[in-house]
């Protein structure tokens, strides 16, 4: 299928935008993508927005037209269907950068999941169906920066171009082995906002308190080495492993220097040390002397909640292993756990707590129940 494609059009201005919804509008079905600088920024936004319909590529710049609530009716709109690969990262970043809501999904990355692919990402699937090359490099590049460069301008249009036939070959090979509706109901699910989705950058000092190996002491030094780097990195407008590693924090911790001479020991460059090795000694003689923090306590699951995820859990893997498929595509993470904390007396209560996945309900059911322990499961 390789073929030379016309070039994308850069959608920039309010008149632009508005002849990309003109396209949008009369399809049945488009093609989405982002592009995001995670990599590049203390606060991640989306820096681009992929669009193809049957009748051109479209490459939206977010930093140059700023309000795309115009695109909003596209998304909800249950008449269109829209095309992703590899959706719910997508979908948490234009949720929280546009607050869309979303309708009529097909997620091509799951679809192959659901098919049992041993590799799913969109350049292997390409490659393997249609004999088309990505250039993965530039998964990592900054987004933000204008204006693109060549290579990324065709590499963001083909995460959306192809995406039409691959929903094609996927959706067919889905119904020959019976297993569309588990996609869809997957599909249908992953337009449901879930607010603990959302994930952001400078997360605090929390993520290390589960860790056996520190003390409380050595927590307070590193949440106050945390709340120093979430400040220098937001001034500085880059990730917080691009000012500090947290590794290094934990090395800090647990033997603070006094000294900036000592702390090229722990693996701090000379730069680091003159950019920043004042503000490092000071939030560890704050840490050194703060009262201790709280360690955060995860809720600990009773023992009969333990026996039944593990007896789930095993018989979803060794189901999964018989039809070649990751065990999450027999039964979603979402379900384990809700049979597993209130496990259902019936096929009656199974199907309400199973609601979002009635097909896996009718296949899977009476063998859930059964390792449930629920008499007259059949």
């Amino acid at each position: 299928m390789p073929e030379i494609l016309p070039p994308p059009i850069w959608v920039n201005t309010k008149q632009l935008l508005q002849q990309l919804m003109d396209d949008l509008v009369t399809q049945k079905r488009v093609a989405v993508d982002t592009e995001s600088n995670s990599l590049h920024a203390f606060r991640e936004q989306v820096c681009l927005v992929q669009f193809s319909t049957t009748n051109a590529d479209y490459l939206v710049d977010p930093l140059a037209l700023k309000d795309l609530s115009a695109l909003a009716p596209i998304f909800s709109d249950p008449k269109i269907e829209k095309i992703f690969h590899a959706a719910e990262y997508d979908l948490v970043c234009l949720r929280r950068d546009f607050n869309f809501s979303f309708a009529n999904l097909f997620d091509t990355m799951q679809a192959a999941r659901v098919l049992g692919y041993p590799a799913v990402g969109l350049d292997r699937l390409l490659g393997d169906k249609f004999k088309i090359q990505t250039d993965k490099r530039h998964q990592k590049a900054n987004w933000a920066a204008r204006p693109l460069t060549k290579e990324q301008i065709h590499y963001a249009r083909l995460d959306t171009h192809y995406l039409f036939a691959l929903r094609d070959v996927l959706e067919q090979e889905l119904l020959e082995k019976g297993r569309l509706v588990f996609a869809k109901e997957d599909f249908a699910r992953a337009c449901i906002f879930e607010e603990n989705k959302q994930k952001a950058n400078g997360e605090s000092w929390g993520r290390f308190s589960a860790r056996k190996d520190l003390s409380l002491r050595e927590l307070t030094i590193l949440a106050y080495l945390c709340k120093w780097r979430d400040k220098e990195a937001e001034k500085l407008n880059r990730p917080p492993y691009k000012v500090i590693m947290d590794d290094v924090f934990v090395l800090l911790a647990k033997n603070p220097p006094e000294k900036k001479v000592d702390l090229s020991a722990v693996g701090l460059s000379e730069k680091q040390i003159m950019l920043w090795g004042d503000g490092v000694l000071a939030a560890i003689r704050h840490g050194i002397t703060a009262p201790l923090v709280e360690r955060k306590q995860i809720e600990a699951k009773n023992d009969a909640i333990l026996r039944r995820l593990e007896k789930l859990k095993a018989w979803r893997k060794n189901l999964g292993l018989e039809m070649g498929v990751e065990s999450d595509v027999i039964l979603p993470k979402p379900y384990l756990s809700a049979l597993a904390e209130n496990p259902p007396k019936n096929a009656d209560e199974l199907a309400l707590v199973m609601k979002g996945t009635p097909s896996r309900v009718e296949k899977y059911g009476a063998q859930i129940l059964k390792v449930l322990g629920v008499k007259n499961a059949n």
